[in-house]
């Protein structure tokens, strides 16, 4: 069953990082993007295949912050 999550992305200032953040979201297996916007993100994941932990590591990586709104 999918859940859904939010979370507030510090750094993200314009539309390049918007764009950072779909594409490292996107390449977490079990993860639909739904919204990406400055400062924020919404998504659905499948618990069985993607964890928070991975969800953040992939965001982190790429050079901002993560912060749970679920």
């Amino acid at each position: 069953m999918k859940e859904a999550l939010g979370l507030s992305i510090e750094g993200m200032h314009c539309g390049a990082c918007v764009r950072r953040v779909t594409d490292a979201l996107g390449k977490v297996d079990g993860v639909e993007v739904n919204l990406v916007e400055v400062g924020s993100a919404r998504m659905t994941f499948d618990p069985e295949r993607a964890t928070l932990e991975k969800i953040a590591d992939a965001v982190n990586e790429i050079g901002f912050t993560v912060r749970s709104e679920k």
